[in-house]
């Protein structure tokens, strides 16, 4: 059964002198976000948010600028102190820490990757990277062992002596991943890191970042307010909206299903071709029915997880259906050329 590593639940961060005020009116009333700023002088950061994410994850968080999703990700380490609720991180009551047990969980537990690194201008790369090492006391040795062997991570050979200045945003941004890896988190706190970048070098990064979490199995929440980059790094994303969550789910499971309008105007313009696959479209094989002409012991065969745009190369050789086929290989659906319409359409068989 998959593990845990963070949990909140119903966590609350009003900013302002009547917070605990604020707060109940909501939940009462219902009050929106821009009510509560005129009737208690309150600015709603988070509202109620509850979600977990499991070891080795990489948990997408997105929405509009002033959404939440930054003021939300600052909670799990407890950079900003909640106004209520819940939240456990490694099976540790983050909010009942005393100052020195907060410090270890920051200093060895989890690592944080922000849009702009901070790299410390005197120090060079080897030195930026083995700071979170000489906070612990580390020393200078391992600092540099591990410091090489995380810039070696990051395709840095080489860099190791030169100063931040003297590195393209891309590169700093690598030293900052670096940095986080060091002291071997088993969370990643990620705020738009990659934002800031040029397209080309930013899909690189992402590259980059996705061969790493899979090598290492980091525990990662990766904050982005652009939805192909939640849809092509995340295993769920969570989209946010004035302070709340409104919807929790794979890519595939967001494009095709959006809870809301908000979430559909989000969606609109996705390409649903590699999000969406044979076993969310297909007919089941017992309620199929053929029609003359076919023969579904010739029909091509499929697996259950191919996309839309592998269906659509295999439609094209042939008149039969697709037969798809589970784990075990045994036929368990039919696409014909109409059910594959509807999926590219994002309707339903």
């Amino acid at each position: 059964m998959p593990e845990n590593v963070i949990e909140l639940e119903g966590v609350w961060k009003i900013f302002g002198e009547r917070a605990q005020e604020a707060m109940e009116a909501v939940k009462s009333r219902d009050l929106s976000k821009a009510e509560v700023l005129q009737e208690f002088g309150c600015v709603v950061g988070i509202a109620d948010c509850s979600f977990t994410v499991e070891r080795g994850e990489i948990f997408c968080v997105m929405g509009l600028s002033g959404s939440g999703k930054s003021t939300m990700v600052r909670h799990l380490n407890r950079l900003i102190e909640p106004t209520a609720g819940r939240i456990s991180l490694l099976g540790r009551d983050m909010i009942s820490l005393g100052g020195e047990e907060l410090r270890e969980m920051r200093a060895v537990h989890i690592g944080m990757v922000f849009q702009h690194m901070a790299l410390l201008p005197h120090r060079t790369v080897r030195d930026n990277v083995g700071f979170p090492l000489q906070v612990r006391g580390e020393p200078k040795s391992k600092r540099w062992e591990v410091s090489q062997q995380c810039l070696s991570r990051v395709n840095l050979d080489g860099y190791e002596d030169r100063f931040p200045r003297e590195l393209s945003g891309g590169m700093q941004q690598r030293v900052g991943l670096a940095r986080a890896l060091a002291s071997d988190p088993e969370v990643l706190l990620m705020d738009e890191p990659f934002s800031a970048l040029d397209p080309l070098i930013r899909r690189q990064l992402q590259d980059q970042f996705m061969a790493l979490s899979h090598e290492l199995q980091k525990t990662t929440v990766f904050i982005t307010h652009d939805l192909d980059e939640a849809i092509r790094i995340g295993n769920r994303i969570a989209i946010m909206k004035d302070g709340r969550v409104v919807q929790i789910g794979t890519p595939e499971q967001i494009v095709t299903q959006p809870a809301d309008d908000y979430v559909r105007d989000f969606v609109e313009g996705i390409s649903k071709l590699k999000l969406v696959f044979a076993h969310s479209i297909m007919v089941p094989i017992e309620s199929y029915e053929v029609t003359a002409g076919q023969d579904l012991a010739l029909a091509p065969r499929a697996p259950h997880g191919t996309d839309l745009d592998q269906l659509i190369d295999i439609a094209t050789t042939t008149e039969q259906p697709i037969v798809i086929q589970d784990d075990d290989g045994k036929d368990v659906g039919v696409i014909n050329k109409a059910t594959l319409l509807k999926g590219i359409q994002g309707g339903k068989a």
